[in-house]
């Protein structure tokens, strides 16, 4: 038979596993990122990185297609030193003009273009 204590310890521990500890979002344009501080069945944290975008099928519904990353703590130094260096890299390298964003900003001006602007003194 198990000691009490020890079965308790079982169930919060069973209790905390996967637990979300803290989180973060980023919105950019079509894609969303959630950084998320989960705890593994041993308490140590981790984190979970999903990128999360919307997708449109063929019949007009849509759908969330998520990807997801999961970085344990032994990896982080390695993980985060290795982002700072591409990060740096593409800096520094980029061409001048990103042709990404400049889509985004063209597409929400056409739309502001093409909004109407109604004051209250013209109804």
């Amino acid at each position: 038979m198990g000691n009490a204590d020890s079965d308790e310890g079982i169930k919060n521990s069973e209790n905390n596993f996967n637990q979300e500890i803290y989180s973060k979002v980023v919105r950019a344009g079509k894609r969303t990122y959630f950084f998320d501080v989960k705890t593994t069945r041993s308490d140590e944290y981790y984190l979970t990185i999903t990128e999360s975008k919307k997708r449109f099928n063929d019949n007009g519904k849509y759908k969330y297609e998520k990807h997801k990353i999961f970085l344990y703590k032994e990896d982080f130094d390695k993980f985060s030193d290795c982002l700072s260096e591409i990060i740096a890299y593409i800096r520094e390298n980029q061409p001048a003009e990103d042709q990404h964003s400049t889509d985004e900003v063209t597409v929400e001006k056409q739309a502001m273009d093409n909004f109407t602007n109604v004051q209250f003194e013209d109804i």
